[in-house]
Parts: C-alpha cells; structure tokens; sequence
C-alpha cells in the first residue's frame, strides 16, 4: 500500500533517520553512550532531545504559576533546546539546526544535525499546543517533515515488542500526538530501552546498504509500521 504524505516534500534522504534521546537518560546521565554511538551513525541520522528536568521544572512552575498550556507547551519546547545545546556541546560532531534547509547543510557537510525546535513549531499549525504532544510527538512529526524517516525513540524504560504506538500512548510510554501522526504518516518506528543498547547501535552503525527494511530483522532489531490495516488487526482506534 502507498504512503500516505500530508507534505508533498520530496524526503531529504534516502535512509534517514529521526533519533528522539529521551529527557528521562539525560536527566540520569545515562545518555553518553547513546551520544557516542549517534556521532559515529553510518546512516543520515537527525537527534532530538527530549527535555528532561527542564521540563519536570516547566511542569512544576506551570502549576505554581497557574500558566496556561499554550505558554507551558513553549517553554517546554525550549527545555528541549537547552538539553541539545548541552548535548551538541560534549559532542563536536553534533550541529545544531532550527530548520529543515540547517538539516541538510549539517548532513552535507558530514555533522549529526541535533534539532532545535522552536522556530519550525512555532510555524506548524497541525500540532497541539498543551501537554498532548511532547518531545517524542514532535521528534514524529519532524520525521514526517522531512519525508520518508524511520523514527527511533530511546527511553529508559523498556516496552513489550508486541504494543501498538496507541496502546504505548494509552500507557503513556508516548504521547498521543506519537500515535497519530506515526499512523497517519505511516513511519516506521521502534523504541529501544534498557538491555537493547547493543540493537541500537547496529541500527545506527549498520552500513547503509544494510538497513532495515519494514516487517525484516537485523541482528534482532525489528523496526515497527504503523498502519491503519495494523491498527485494525488489533482492534484499536
């Protein structure tokens, strides 16, 4: 079946790759090695930075404050700025960028572009502006901006192979803006926990030749679909 697109660009490369770092391991410190293996990415790779205790902070003087959704939902965006630049700063590889034009100047010039988001959401009007999209509902929607991108969430909690991006977003292991917009752009996805950092790294360091395709293996690492027919097999909407 064919995809989908709500943009009709043409995608930025074949076999890129949108890497969404959960706040949860910056927060920890758990995330060099994850850092590590995304500067050494054999394959287009484009990180986002989840917000972690900048955005545990938005959250506390949010209801300190009793600051709107609208104001808290920038805020965080801009929590996600911070953790990149502290990430783009242990990394020489990573180049931060606010645009998709940045994002292909970074990979053309062999950098890990590390997104900052607030310009490009500030002028995307299909994204909620409240709690209902977080860093991974926007690390999905940069994939599906860009064109046709895997989307690899790293998290620090593990997820049963078998759940659908709803079930994961009823559970809120996602946000569920990440269900919709992974099923409507149908993108091929997978979130990697703890025990798994090894499948990560193969997916990432593995040549490009060598990428996964949907619904195959490689070295155990399986990359998910998200499709209306899949949503259907499992009886969820």
């Amino acid at each position: 079946m064919a995809k989908h697109r709500h943009n009709h660009r043409t995608p930025l490369s074949d076999g890129l790759t949108v890497v969404k770092l959960g706040g949860s391991l910056i927060k920890s410190g758990d995330a060099a090695a994850h850092l590590k293996v995304v500067a050494k990415a054999r394959v287009p790779v484009v990180l986002v930075a989840g917000g972690g205790a900048f955005a545990d902070e938005v959250r506390r003087l949010q209801r300190t404050l009793q600051a709107s959704d609208k104001a808290a939902h920038r805020m965080a965006i801009l929590a996600m700025h911070q953790n990149a630049l502290a990430l783009a700063d242990l990394q020489p590889e990573l180049k931060p960028v606010e645009t998709i034009a940045d994002v292909r100047l970074a990979l053309r010039s062999g950098r890990v572009p590390i997104w900052l988001p607030l310009k490009m959401c500030d002028r995307d009007r299909t994204i909620a502006r409240d709690w209902s999209i977080t860093s991974d509902g926007l690390a999905a929607r940069l994939a599906e901006r860009l064109g046709d991108c895997d989307v690899l969430v790293l998290k620090s909690r593990s997820v049963p192979a078998t759940a659908d991006a709803h079930a994961l977003a009823a559970a809120g292991v996602v946000d569920p803006s990440f269900a919709e917009i992974v099923t409507r752009a149908e993108l091929n996805w997978r979130i990697f926990g703890p025990g798994e950092e090894h499948e990560f790294a193969a997916r990432v360091l593995a040549p490009r030749q060598h990428a996964i395709h949907v619904g195959k293996a490689y070295d155990h690492s399986v990359i998910y679909r998200s499709t209306s027919r899949q949503r259907r097999a499992t009886g969820r909407r």
